[in-house]
């Protein structure tokens, strides 16, 4: 289905999106059936194709990044980001595979934070090394979500706008909240995400996207050998349930310092602590944004894989990133190739505020209040060499 059947047509935007699909030489927008949810409600997958022939698929359950598929240094396509081939897996088994996160991404300790004087308890649904936490908003936070989606275009770039209203009292969380996260993906294979959201109630709002990326494609292996770069030079320690301890520390002399490139595999089996406590990487770096303004892009991580020759780049207005290796893929998961994703077959790079932040007062706050407006911004291209 093409972007015309999708929207009625409705002046100079209805044009413009129409034109969209034309021509084979311009971006174009596809719609077409992901399955059913068990509630019976349908789900969609919604593919935005560049002029170069490149992919990005989003479906409106959770907002998850089901593909992207994008060349190689000989030119060769492949997809990137781990997942499955119908929305019903996502809704059985999926470790927040390519998922939107909400309302708040990453861990809670404890399930529970003090807001105004007023205490706020949280669905516990992890519970790593034996203390229980709430986890990327609950047992059913925003990557289990139908949201209203809306196709959209701007001069050489598709996209896809989906909205939705997580009513007060969400998974313990106050307040209304009116979310929007539009993601873009222009003929530079940059995939840009763009988040939203007021409140009619003060409350935490940390939102993110979780997919998991191989840059040597989905199913092929595991993502050791990529070489990473962080622009941190510091990152925030965690104890054995991985809540932040409060500490804001160096890297430096620790298998945590990437500013200067590293393979991921590297270190990762390196006698230290906090290697022991994630399994390997699983934690949140401070980006060293220098005077960078709230809503500047900066370049948070590189990633090359020298294989494919495949570059991940991440810019981020946030103002800290998770890198997380796949330590808990266990082979349980098939993805798309019918291939088990075993641990470390992909990498995650969240862009974020800084775990258990409503209870850790040395950290920026992440508290949206009445008036204000929660405006975020991530972008993740894709090149080679």
């Amino acid at each position: 289905m093409t972007i015309q059947n999708l929207l009625k047509p409705c002046g100079l935007a209805a044009l413009l999106l129409a034109a969209l699909t034309t021509s084979a030489a311009t971006p174009a927008i596809t719609m077409t059936p992901f399955g059913t949810l068990p509630d019976g409600r349908a789900a969609q997958l919604y593919t935005l194709t560049n002029i170069q022939g490149s992919k990005v698929a989003i479906t409106n359950y959770g907002g998850i990044v089901v593909r992207v598929i994008v060349p190689d240094r000989e030119g060769n396509l492949a997809d990137v980001v781990l997942g499955y081939n119908d929305v019903s897996d996502y809704t059985k088994d999926s470790p927040y595979f390519g998922a939107l996160i909400g309302r708040y991404g990453n861990r809670i300790a404890k399930g529970r934070f003090t807001l105004d004087g007023r205490t706020h308890k949280l669905a516990t649904n992890n519970d790593p090394g034996g203390l229980p936490c709430s986890l990327h908003g609950g047992n059913a936070g925003f990557d289990k979500a139908l949201w209203d989606a809306t196709p959209v275009a701007e001069k050489d770039t598709t996209g896809l706008r989906l909205h939705y209203v997580s009513k007060d009292g969400e998974e313990g969380f106050p307040g209304n909240l009116d979310v929007t996260v539009t993601y873009w993906f222009n003929n530079k294979n940059e995939l840009r995400i763009e988040y939203a959201a007021t409140t009619d109630k003060a409350t935490p709002v940390n939102l993110t996207n979780h997919s998991y990326f191989n840059l040597r494609g989905e199913g092929t292996g595991n993502i050791l050998g990529h070489v990473l770069t962080l622009n941190a030079s510091t990152y925030t320690p965690v104890d054995k349930g991985l809540i932040p301890t409060g500490e804001i520390a160096s890297v430096a002399g620790t298998p945590f310092d990437f500013t200067t490139p590293h393979g991921i595999g590297e270190r990762i089996r390196q006698k230290h602590e906090q290697l022991t406590f994630g399994g390997g990487y699983d934690h949140n770096w401070i980006l060293d944004r220098g005077n960078a303004g709230a809503r500047v892009l900066v370049k948070a991580a590189e990633v090359f894989e020298p294989v494919t020759g495949r570059v991940l780049e991440v810019l981020t207005s946030e103002p800290a990133i998770q890198f997380y290796c796949g330590n808990f893929l266990g082979g349980s998961n098939i993805g798309k190739s019918r291939r088990p994703y075993e641990k470390h077959s992909g990498f995650c790079l969240e862009t974020q505020h800084s775990p258990d932040s409503p209870n850790q007062p040395r950290f920026p706050s992440t508290i949206l209040r009445p008036g204000t407006r929660y405006e975020t911004t991530t972008t993740f291209r894709f090149s080679t060499r």
